[in-house]
């Protein structure tokens, strides 16, 4: 159906904020979580039940020093956190989170943008992130943030192969790179995570590496680089880091709800239109908390373990199944 262009305006600006309120809430989540699960408190002052404190942690930012190093290259510097921000924004923008609505007589599709090659799409601007974090760390002129970059740049490499090949079986699955009609594809059948075991196992471990979370954070390994690519930091500049590291995390989660487990499907009855975003987020929740547990509890690999790890492991794997899966879906 044809959609208006002001219809699209006001979806994505709907979408950016609601996205932007679960980035802020996913902070106090994680810090929640983790503190029962390491038997403590969390944050418990500002507000009730803490529930002030993203906007504390925003407030902090914005009145801490934005200085910037002596020997730093202006521009650049200034671009990295920037970029590394508005990427992970843009990601959201082609993942479904409902089948579309009709509001007073103007039809609402479930999407902001859908394009054919919406999962080409994904995976080119998050590759452009990876500029941001190396941009941070080069232009900063420290070495202990080159250095995090360096390694930011060499585990994203390593891992963006294996999760580009781990969604290979979806894609030959599903005939097409529209993640609209990959989701229709899982309705009323098997989600892709039943056949595609491996590839959802492979994207999850991937995908750690490529949001940097532990035990995959060794951009960001404090004993070792002090803060990583981020070293120079402060303030707002900081915080656009930090903030696309859990957008990045929230992008990737609901890219692989909708790759895997059944978009905004619900477990093998959808019921009214309006439940879909409810399933959607229901899925979206639970991935996130199960970051975070691994967060709390597995400790950081060392680099060579991490390098070895995607290298020899996790890449033979992912080819192996999207080769085996090929073979099955001509044969059969």
């Amino acid at each position: 159906m044809q959609v208006e262009w002001w219809v699209s305006v006001i979806q994505a600006f709907v979408v950016i904020n609601l996205v932007m309120a679960t980035f802020a809430y996913l902070t106090l989540a994680e810090r929640k979580v983790m503190a029962r699960m390491q038997l403590r408190y969390g944050p418990n002052r500002a507000g009730p039940y803490g529930l002030l404190q993203p906007i504390a942690d925003l407030l902090k930012l914005l009145h801490k020093e934005s200085f910037v190093p002596t020997a730093a290259v202006d521009r650049l510097y200034l671009l990295g956190p920037f970029l590394a921000a508005f990427t992970a924004l843009v990601t959201f923008s082609v993942i479904p989170y409902g089948p579309g609505w009709e509001v007073g007589g103007v039809y609402v599709p479930g999407v902001v943008a859908d394009l054919d090659i919406a999962l080409v799409l994904v995976f080119a601007i998050g590759s452009l992130g990876a500029y941001g974090f190396i941009l941070g760390g080069w232009a900063s002129d420290s070495k202990y943030a080159l250095l995090g970059s360096m390694r930011t740049c060499a585990q994203l490499v390593s891992y963006e192969i294996s999760l580009a090949l781990s969604v290979i079986g979806v894609v030959l699955m599903a005939g097409t790179l529209s993640l609209t009609e990959i989701v229709a594809a899982q309705a009323g059948t098997w989600w892709f995570a039943a056949p595609q075991l491996v590839g959802l196992v492979v994207f999850l471990i991937a995908g750690t590496a490529e949001t940097s979370r532990a035990p995959f954070d060794l951009p960001e390994a404090e004993q070792e680089l002090v803060a990583g690519y981020h070293t120079e930091y402060g303030g707002m500049r900081f915080g656009l880091y930090s903030m696309s590291e859990y957008i990045h995390l929230i992008s990737l989660s609901a890219l692989c709800v909708t790759l895997f487990l059944g978009g905004w499907h619900g477990p093998g009855f959808d019921g009214p239109s309006w439940t879909g975003p409810i399933w959607f987020v229901a899925k979206l929740a639970v991935l996130l908390y199960l970051f975070i547990w691994m967060r709390t509890t597995l400790p950081r690999l060392r680099y060579d373990q991490l390098m070895r790890f995607g290298w020899k492991v996790l890449l033979p794997v992912a080819v192996l199944n999207a080769a085996v899966t090929g073979i099955l879906v001509v044969w059969l």
